[in-house]
């Protein structure tokens, strides 16, 4: 790994523009741009030349600044533009056609993840399991998909970080299956997707790598006190902290996972990511049902890369520290073979 100090531009919203330092503001405030904060000055204290661009509707000021500061690298922390979750992808296209180079995935790779109905049907090609799902477009006359078995679970067909989704997402007729779906439709302004529900332990995994690709210790999100009927990823269960204290809601290694099941984990991780084109780093979320069969419930393209989040502790387990997660995926920003570079 090389230990060249870089000039690095961090991308982030503009409203999440971090302080020099936290004192003074409140544990909730520093939620806020906790990932932002971590990254710059981690990357300011390995002693790069670290410039923060907090982004709104607009890509001039971007221009501008890869003119004039002419950085090595860009650190993408992103997750919208333009108010848009689906845009940050442009972002990146738009350092591709800079030849700038960036941190975490490709635009290719960010499209499909984010679309959880394509995903699916790359993953059916692949034979990698996911659960049975349809598809109720905005706009559309409702019809409810009738090859579906309750319990069924509602959320986005493109929307992320659990956004639309609570207790109330999951289904068990089809009176308010409807009313769930017309909920999406007006709450997320997107296309509502309708999957059976899988019950089973929760397990994260995380990959790192372009080509060759390195798999992080399997985590899982354990429910604490929550009842079964319960065990889904709500904005409260990962985002609340005091929601999560109350009723003992946290991640951590899986434990007492059956022999050989952290290996078969590992290479269905890597299948994923490269079955939907993903680079630079990721987490695969899946559910392990009693019977021991595996699911997948999503890919997530650039995750949350706060110290205290899944991917830095499951990394931190590895013998990975905070430092050396962050150089590596700058070096494999620096080395993803973008197409401007055979030209």
């Amino acid at each position: 790994m090389t230990k060249k100090l870089l000039r690095v531009l961090v991308l982030v919203h503009e409203t999440l523009v971090p302080p020099e330092d936290t004192a003074g503001y409140s544990p909730q405030q520093i939620d806020e741009w906790r990932t932002e904060y971590d990254v710059a000055t981690s990357l300011r204290a390995i002693g790069h030349e670290v410039k923060v661009l907090g982004m709104g509707d607009n890509l001039a000021e971007l221009r501008s600044t890869i003119m004039d500061w002419k950085p090595d690298i860009a650190f993408n922390l992103l997750e919208e533009f333009q108010g848009i979750v689906t845009y940050d992808q442009y972002v990146v296209a738009f350092l591709e056609l800079m030849r700038l180079p960036y941190t975490g995935c490709n635009p290719r790779g960010m499209m499909i993840s984010r679309d959880k109905v394509l995903s699916k049907q790359i993953l059916a090609y692949h034979r990698i399991p996911t659960a049975r799902y349809a598809l109720l477009p905005r706009k559309r006359r409702y019809r409810q998909p009738g090859k579906l078995k309750f319990p069924l679970f509602v959320k986005s067909a493109t929307e992320d970080a659990s956004l639309g989704i609570s207790q109330a997402s999951i289904i068990h007729d089809g009176p308010k299956l409807r009313e769930r779906v017309e909920f999406i439709h007006e709450q997320t302004n997107s296309d509502a997707l309708v999957e059976e529900y899988i019950e089973g332990r929760e397990l994260y995994i995380g990959v790192l790598g372009n080509e060759r690709l390195t798999t992080l210790p399997v985590w899982e999100l354990s429910f604490g006190t929550l009842p079964d009927v319960m065990s889904i990823a709500t904005r409260k269960v990962k985002w609340d902290r005091k929601y999560q204290a109350r009723h003992g809601i946290g991640t951590g290694p899986a434990l007492d996972l059956q022999p050989g099941l952290p290996l078969r984990l590992a290479a269905i991780a890597r299948r994923i990511y490269r079955a939907l084109s993903l680079s630079g780093y990721a987490r695969i979320d899946l559910r392990l049902k009693p019977d021991g069969s595996l699911y997948v419930l999503e890919a997530n393209a650039n995750p949350n890369l706060a110290q205290i989040e899944d991917f830095a502790t499951s990394a931190l387990a590895a013998g990975m520290g905070y430092d050396t997660v962050l150089q590596r995926i700058m070096q494999y920003g620096q080395h993803y073979d973008a197409a401007w570079r055979e030209t």
